[in-house]
């Protein structure tokens, strides 16, 4: 008998826990950051990803339908072990809601495959691959930000019509570096040029010397630069050292953000063409919002990462509350029917296979006499609407999408 009820009162006791545990998070919309928060892709990401979710719970006054919103984080460390294992915790043992930013690719792929499993959202902002609304899309991802496609389209034809017909490759090893050495390559092709030789290095390189070697051998006009973070600095950065540009070679950084151009200099990178989906300083908008940015985060400038991380986060909140629910179905649903906007997209329409039609910028760093304030740090060459810019519907091979 005693035996039984020590056994009654655990089992009341843990059905206890459950249900106040139940009770919480239905009471709360958990909105975890999952990225980098210490390797090559913190700055452009990492805890100004964070900094920057919160701007957009702010804006909702930290709560809808009466529930508090509250923002979480991990370090991934860019690992797709670490990154599925977290977000399979988070989901099923700690009522998260939904997942934002991602980081590298390879990482974001395997936080896409458990918010599939468990149809839970993601909103996709460092991720770069085109794939994320191609052959991988979900219904409960949006890729919000920039992709390999659009980054390709706008930078690699620009250079390539400019008189830079021949290129050589130094791309990173994962899944990002090769998809937009595989997309570039298409654009410069069309536009008249092409690929001449490529070299693959591995994240967190700290010597790109041979490969820099290479490209040199190979005489192409261009070296194309298919990597990001703390790799594309130290390339652009050992470049210069090795006298790339002097040699008579110029340099493509086919994903370069303003965190890299901060931490290089503009007398680095005077002269690049880099193309972007956001500007601190494009207009009021933009600024006003940058100086909340800049307020949270000790007065570092925001990458497009981070501005993605918000837009996502910020229209997920306007969807949960249009929708009435949190249900993750129904809030997708929600989220591809209702335009985004915010500070700084206007009307903005997502497609069927997750794709966010941002307006991209090409826009082209200023010389170190240029700039006539902090961060003033681009000129605007050109602007094209989403529609044009990224990938159609009809080429992804989105399962979503019907032929």
């Amino acid at each position: 008998m005693k035996t039984t009820s020590i056994a009654t009162t655990l089992l009341l006791t843990v059905s206890l826990l459950t249900s106040t545990a139940a009770r919480a998070a239905d009471d709360t919309i958990k909105i975890g950051i999952l990225n980098d928060q210490a390797g090559p892709f913190a700055d452009n990401g990492g805890r100004g990803s964070v900094a920057a979710a919160r701007l957009a719970a702010e804006d909702f006054g930290n709560q809808v339908l009466g529930k508090k919103i509250e923002i979480i984080s991990a370090d991934h460390q860019n690992k797709p072990d670490i990154a599925s294992a977290t977000a399979r915790k988070w989901f099923d043992s700690e009522g998260v809601d939904v997942i934002a930013d991602g980081a590298a690719s390879s990482a974001g792929f395997a936080i896409l495959e458990i918010a599939r499993q468990k149809n839970k959202i993601f909103l996709i902002s460092g991720p770069g691959s085109s794939d994320f609304t191609g052959k991988a899309c979900s219904p409960v991802s949006f890729h919000f930000n920039y992709d390999t496609y659009a980054l390709s389209r706008m930078t690699s034809e620009a250079v390539t019509k400019a008189g830079g017909t021949s290129w050589f490759f130094i791309s990173a090893d994962y899944a990002f570096g090769h998809a937009l050495q595989r997309d570039a390559t298409k654009f410069i092709e069309a536009a008249g040029g092409k690929v001449i030789g490529s070299a693959a290095h591995p994240l967190g390189t700290a010597d790109f010397a041979s490969f820099l070697l290479q490209a040199q051998a190979s005489k192409a006009k261009v070296v194309g630069l298919a990597t990001s973070g703390a790799d594309v600095q130290t390339a652009i950065k050992q470049a210069g050292e090795f006298g790339t540009v002097e040699r008579g070679q110029s340099l493509a950084g086919l994903l370069v953000f303003i965190t890299d151009v901060n931490a290089l200099g503009l007398k680095v990178t005077q002269g690049l063409q880099v193309t972007t989906s956001f500007y601190w300083d494009m207009n009021e908008s933009t600024r006003a919002w940058s100086k909340r940015y800049f307020a949270a985060m000790e007065g570092r400038v925001p990458s497009m990462v981070q501005a993605g991380v918000y837009s996502g986060v910020h229209h997920y909140l306007a969807a949960v509350k249009a929708a009435g629910t949190k249900d993750p179905t129904v809030v997708a649903a929600k989220m591809r029917e209702m335009k985004v906007n915010d500070m700084y997209n206007k009307d903005v329409t997502i497609r069927p296979d997750g794709r966010v039609l941002h307006t991209m910028h090409l826009v082209q760093v200023k010389k170190p006499e240029e700039s006539k304030y902090k961060y003033d740090y681009y000129k605007i060459l050109t602007s094209q609407p989403g529609e044009s810019v990224f990938r159609p519907l009809s080429e992804g091979n989105c399962p979503l999408v019907k032929s």
